[in-house]
C-alpha cells in the first residue's frame, strides 16, 4: 500500500491484522501499522523499516514505490524490533545503501544482528544534517522517547517531521477507528511512553522551534491537519496533567461486596453531575485501558480488599503500573474492605508514597465485610467531596455571600472582563478589599493589559480567586499571551458566565467575585480600580493559592544543566562527575558499562 504524503515523501507502510497482542501484552483489537517512508530526491532514503512479520509485505511496497531506482540511504530512527528487525532483509536487496543512524543505534544493530556486516554507513550526531538535494535531514535526539537511540527526523522543504514512535497510536491504518484517534493513541502513550513524560516535554520545547506541517510516525495515521490538537494532547499527557474532568473508579472484589460499595459511589458521584465517572473492575478490564482512564481523569478512587494482609494481586498489579508511569497531579481516594483486620489502605498509600503532587481524599472508606448505614453514609460523604467543582456554582438568586471575601490573600487570580464581542482574562496579584458597609474591592492592573483598557471602558469585571490545584498551565494560558491577539475562552473547557455577563472559572478557582468599577487612580504603572460588590460566590473549599505556594510549588524551577551519566537502558540518571565501576542501575540493574556521560 503506497499513498503520496507530498509531491516527494511516500508512505511504504504496512497493516498487521494477524497479531493478538502488541508486544506481548497490549490488546490491539483494531491491528497494527507499522509506518515506513520514502522520499525520492537526487538522493532517495528510506526511513525505517518494519516488523519481519510483514517484511515481505513491505519490501513489496518499497519495490514498487523505487520504480526500479534504488535506495541512497536507510534511516533507522528506532531500534525497538517492530521498527527493524527487516534491515537484514533490506540490505539483502539493496546492499549499497548507507545506513543512518546514531552511536547507541549501531551498537543496538551489533547486539540485534551480531553477523550483520554493513558495507557502508554514516553516524549521525544530534543536530547533524544530511541533504537528499531539494530535501535536507535534520536529526532530533529523542533519548527515551522510548528508547535510548531514539532519534526523530526533520524535512525542511516539505516541513514534515518523522517522529519515530511518537504520536502513535494502536490499530492499523486500514481500519477506521470508531472512537478518532485519541482514545488509542492515549493508551498507546501511557501503556509504552507514559513513564518519560520529562523527556517528552524536551522534545515537544525542540518541536516548539520546527515549522511543522505533516507529522509522520512509526505506528497509526499520518497527521497532517490540526497538529495543535496533537501537539497539545501530547503536552497534557506529558506534563501530568488531567485530559478531562471526572472520576476513575478502579476496584477488586472477591465475593462482591467492594464490588457494590465501587458501584454506590459511582451512582452517587453521577447523581451529583460529575460529567464522566470511569469504572473498572480490574480483574476483568484491559488493564491498560484502567490505567489509561487513571491518566485521564482528575480524580481516581482505589478500591480492593484486604488479602493475606496485603492487597489483591490486580490491585498491586494496577498500582505498580501508576507508580512506575510517574502517576501525580491527581486526588486519590480509598475504600478498603477487611473482615477482622483491614489494612488494604495502609498498603496502598504505602506503595504510592512516592508519587508527586497526589491530594489524599479525606473521606477515605473502612467496609467490615459488607455495605452498612454506616459505611453508606461514608460513601455519600466521599461522593460529596469528589463531585465538589464539577457544576457550576449558580446561587437561584443575586447575593452576596461574605465568605467569598474570606479568600482574598496576598494571593493569585484571575481577572475577567469582556469587550463586547468575546470574553477575556488576565492573572493579577493585587486584589484587596479596602471597606466594609459596603464592601468594597480594589484591583490594580497594568495600564499596558488590554484588561485594564476594557475595565476601563465597561467598569464591569470579576475577580476569580485561584486555589492551590491551579497548574502552571492556567498561568500560562491567562498571563503569558495577550487578548489583544488571542480570545483566551474560545476553547477554553472550565468557564461558565455570570450574571453580570462576564466570564468566570469554574475550576481551579474557590470563588468569584463580580464587581463594577465607581472610581479609578491613575498609579503610575497600573490603574487602581475601585469596586462595588455587585455578587461574590464560593465555588469550593480548596485554599487559596498564595503567591508563596505559587513560587514553592507550581511556578517551574529553572532548568540546570545535569552532571552525571544515563543509563542507556532505561534512562535512570546517576548524578555526580564519576561513575563508580560497580555502580549497579537501581531500576534496570545494568552495570556502569551501560552507562553515558550526559552531553
Amino acid at each position: 500500500m503506497n499513498n503520496k504524503i507530498t509531491d516527494s515523501i511516500t508512505y511504504i507502510g504496512v497493516n498487521d491484522h494477524d497479531i493478538d497482542l502488541f508486544e506481548g501484552h497490549y490488546d490491539v483489537p483494531l491491528g497494527m501499522a507499522y509506518n515506513s517512508y520514502l522520499i525520492r530526491d537526487e538522493k532517495i532514503a528510506v526511513m525505517d523499516t518494519v516488523d519481519e512479520r510483514k517484511m515481505d509485505d513491505w519490501l513489496a511496497n518499497l519495490k514498487e514505490a523505487l520504480a526500479g531506482a534504488k535506495p541512497d540511504y536507510l534511516v533507522v530512527q528506532h531500534m525497538e524490533p517492530d521498527h527493524s528487525s527487516s534491515i537484514v532483509a533490506f540490505l539483502v536487496q539493496y546492499p549499497g545503501t548507507t545506513v543512518v543512524g546514531n552511536a547507541k543505534t549501531f551498537k543496538m544493530i551489533s547486539q540485534f544482528f551480531p553477523h550483520l556486516a554493513i558495507a557502508n554507513t554514516l553516524e549521525v550526531k544530534n543536530g547533524d544534517t544530511l541533504s537528499l538535494g531539494k530535501h535536507e535531514l535534520t536529526f532530533v535526539f529523542a533519548p527515551m522517547v522510548h528508547w535510548p537511540e531514539v532519534m526523530m527526523t526533520y524535512e525542511a522543504a516539505d516541513k514534515v517531521l518523522f517522529s519515530a514512535d511518537g504520536f502513535g497510536k494502536f490499530g492499523a491504518n486500514d481500519v477506521e477507528d470508531p472512537e478518532g484517534w485519541a482514545c488509542e493513541a492515549r493508551r498507546y502513550y501511557f501503556g509504552i511512553v507514559g513513564k518519560y513524560g520529562a523527556q517528552v516535554q524536551s522534545v515537544l520545547k525542540k518541536a516548539a522551534e520546527l515549522d511543522i506541517r505533516i507529522i509522520c510516525p512509526l505506528h497509526g495515521p499520518v497527521l497532517d491537519r490540526d497538529l495543535g490538537y496533537y501537539l497539545k494532547l501530547y503536552d497534557t499527557w506529558s506534563s501530568y496533567l488531567p485530559e478531562s474532568d471526572g472520576v476513575c473508579i478502579c476496584y477488586t472484589s472477591v465475593y462482591g461486596h467492594t464490588k457494590t460499595a465501587a458501584e454506590f459511589l459511582a451512582e452517587e458521584l453521577t447523581k451529583r453531575g460529575v460529567p464522566k465517572v470511569a469504572l473498572n473492575d480490574l480483574a476483568r478490564s484491559d488493564m491498560p485501558e484502567c490505567v489509561e482512564d487513571a491518566f485521564r481523569y482528575d480524580k481516581l478512587v482505589l478500591a480492593t480488599t484486604t488479602y493475606n494482609s496485603e492487597i489483591f494481586p490486580y490491585m498491586r498489579e494496577f498500582i505498580d503500573m501508576l507508580v512506575e508511569r510517574n502517576f501525580q497531579k491527581r486526588t486519590v481516594a480509598f475504600i478498603e474492605n477487611g473482615s477482622w483486620a483491614p489494612t488494604a489502605m495502609k498498603v496502598m498509600k504505602k506503595k504510592m508514597e512516592g508519587l508527586k503532587n497526589i491530594t489524599y481524599a479525606k473521606n477515605n472508606v473502612t467496609i467490615l465485610s459488607a455495605l452498612n448505614e454506616e459505611t453508606s453514609e461514608q460513601l455519600v460523604a466521599l461522593a460529596d467531596e469528589l463531585a465538589e467543582g464539577y457544576e457550576p456554582v449558580v446561587p437561584e438568586e443575586v447575593k452576596i455571600d461574605p465568605t467569598a471575601l474570606f479568600k482574598i490573600g496576598y494571593g493569585l487570580y484571575v481577572v475577567t472582563c469582556n469587550d463586547g464581542r468575546k470574553d477575556n482574562g488576565q492573572i493579577v496579584n493585587t486584589v484587596s478589599q479596602v471597606a466594609s458597609k459596603p464592601d468594597r474591592i480594589a484591583v490594580n492592573i497594568n495600564k499596558a493589559n488590554y484588561s485594564a483598557e476594557v475595565i476601563q471602558k465597561t467598569g464591569v469585571m470579576n475577580v476569580c480567586v485561584l486555589n492551590e490545584q491551579a497548574p502552571f498551565q492556567v498561568f500560562k494560558h491567562f498571563g503569558f499571551q495577550s487578548g489583544r491577539t488571542v480570545d483566551k475562552f474560545a476553547d477554553y473547557p472550565h468557564a461558565a458566565k455570570a450574571r453580570n455577563g462576564v466570564a468566570y472559572l469554574t475550576k481551579y478557582a474557590n470563588a468569584y467575585i463580580s464587581l463594577k468599577v465607581f472610581n479609578v487612580v491613575d498609579m503610575g504603572s497600573h490603574w487602581m480600580f475601585l469596586c462595588d460588590i455587585t455578587e461574590s460566590v464560593v465555588l469550593n473549599a480548596v485554599e487559596t493559592m498564595t503567591y508563596t505556594y505559587y513560587q514553592k510549588n507550581v511556578k517551574p524551577k529553572p532548568e540546570e544543566k545535569k552532571k552525571g551519566w544515563v543509563c542507556d537502558i532505561c534512562g535512570y540518571i546517576y548524578e555526580g562527575e564519576e561513575l563508580p565501576e560497580d555502580f549497579i542501575c537501581p531500576l534496570c540493574k545494568h552495570p556502569a558499562s551501560d552507562f553515558s556521560k550526559l552531553e
